[in-house]
């Protein structure tokens, strides 16, 4: 009996499998460590992106500004944001320029009747600074990795604007800042950045 075309294509196709699954395992693993994993090294620089970018958080209980700056710093300061200038002196560090780990202090006004306080965490020039800080848009979340913008005329941080994450811009309102205050902040010079 003489084989189908189709059969001996089949019988053909079996033999290669066959013979690819018979090779050594050594061959195959030796192809495998001359191409390089670069999308192990992609994804990890994909997630420090991400973990830099302007993000939420919804924890399970709403969050006051005050409670989270409060367990982020370790400073034991109570009563509204915008007390909190006067309730550090004497016990805490205050000063005018923004430092790592500080506490920086919005005072109150219409928009912010109880004030504001928002935990630096980076210094990215001697105009723009990042922060941490809860329920900014008043639904207890908290906000991280949100650039601040110095935009007072003397460049002395008494003025700024909040990046606004819903928009991804700064938003046009400007806050009136009272200072930094930090237990151990970690002091960056700006001078020449």
């Amino acid at each position: 009996m003489t084989p189908s075309p189709g059969a001996t294509r089949l019988s053909a196709c079996v033999l290669a499998l066959s013979s690819l699954l018979l090779m050594p395992l050594h061959a195959n693993a030796q192809e495998d460590i001359s191409v390089p994993d670069v999308s192990a090294a992609a994804n990890a620089a994909d997630e420090a992106v991400q973990a830099s970018l302007p993000s939420v958080e919804w924890p399970l209980k709403r969050l006051y500004c005050v409670q989270y700056a409060r367990l982020r710093s370790g400073l034991a300061i109570f009563g509204d944001a915008k007390l909190w200038w006067g309730h550090a002196r004497h016990l805490y560090e205050e000063f005018a320029q923004p430092a790592v780990d500080a506490v920086m202090v919005f005072s109150g006004s219409k928009r912010i009747r109880k004030g504001h306080v928002a935990v630096v965490t980076e210094i990215v020039s001697p105009r723009e600074i990042i922060v941490d800080h809860a329920n900014w848009q008043n639904h207890g979340e908290i906000d991280h990795n949100m650039p601040v913008l110095d935009v007072s005329a003397a460049n002395d941080w008494s003025q700024v604007r909040v990046w606004d994450v819903n928009s991804g811009h700064f938003g046009a309102h400007v806050y009136r800042i009272s200072g930094f205050i930090a237990g151990h902040a970690q002091q960056v010079a700006l001078a020449g950045s």
